[in-house]
């Protein structure tokens, strides 16, 4: 049976992960998804709902949910936070009684981050990936505690050819980055980030990964600041190598 997927390309992949979309299509295509982009993609309206604004989230969302009710198969996105905004959210801005509901309910069965989608609905972990590198893994918050996937990254990650997983002090921890929350708490979020990114560099990784764009942004920054030569990645992007 084939299987098609819709990506959900999400703001920051769409405007500073370009080369992490295409590396996305490339690894599905290799494990023979068909994947498909609808047209009409915009914010899910997450940024507005952390703010505080949940009226006006729902115009984003209410787009989202017309762009995708109109497709099949699977929907999978390059990010845990999207999709546990999405699977968690969307039911409170559109309960029971709404026009959207129900379609609210069938996106939702149908919509994966990543690596859970590769891991339990592919049921792959070998992706046939080559990375001759020392890397380390920083477990964005979202795709931990919202979606619950603890090992399904590093069970990829393990599988690639050639790389060396190496244990990163306090990998659950946030990162500082939060959306607004680093807007709203500049101080508390560069420390927060400092010491993961003291603890990346502590690791003697080449590479430190993960599955959040937003985290990657973050993170790469502090290395920068530091002159750092270790280099953030998103997992795709090793998986796609």
């Amino acid at each position: 049976m084939s299987v098609t997927v819709n990506l959900f390309l999400t703001c920051l992949g769409e405007n500073f992960f370009s080369d992490t979309l295409k590396d996305m299509v490339r690894v599905l295509e290799r494990l023979g998804v068909r994947c498909e982009m609808p047209d009409g993609q915009t914010c899910c309206g997450q940024p507005l709902y952390n703010s505080g604004f949940h009226g006006a989230a729902r115009l984003p969302a209410r787009q989202f949910v017309q762009v995708f009710s109109r497709t099949q198969g699977y929907i999978v996105a390059p990010s845990g936070s999207c999709v546990d905004f999405v699977r968690h959210h969307y039911p409170e801005l559109f309960p029971a009684g709404t026009p959207e509901h129900a379609r609210v309910q069938d996106i939702i069965a149908r919509t994966y981050e990543f690596s859970e989608f590769l891991v339990h609905v592919l049921n792959v972990t070998d992706v046939g990936a080559y990375f001759p590198h020392k890397v380390t893994y920083h477990a964005s918050c979202h795709l931990l505690r919202g979606l619950g996937l603890r090992e399904e990254p590093k069970q990829l990650l393990r599988a690639v050819k050639g790389l060396e997983l190496v244990p990163l002090n306090d990998e659950e921890t946030c990162c500082g980055f939060g959306g607004v929350f680093s807007v709203i708490y500049p101080e508390v979020s560069r420390a927060m980030m400092e010491a993961k990114v003291n603890n990346i560099v502590a690791s003697g990784a080449e590479y430190i990964v993960a599955g959040d764009a937003g985290c990657l942004m973050n993170i790469a920054g502090g290395l920068q600041k530091i002159s750092s030569p270790i280099r953030a990645l998103h997992l795709i992007s090793v998986l796609a190598q």
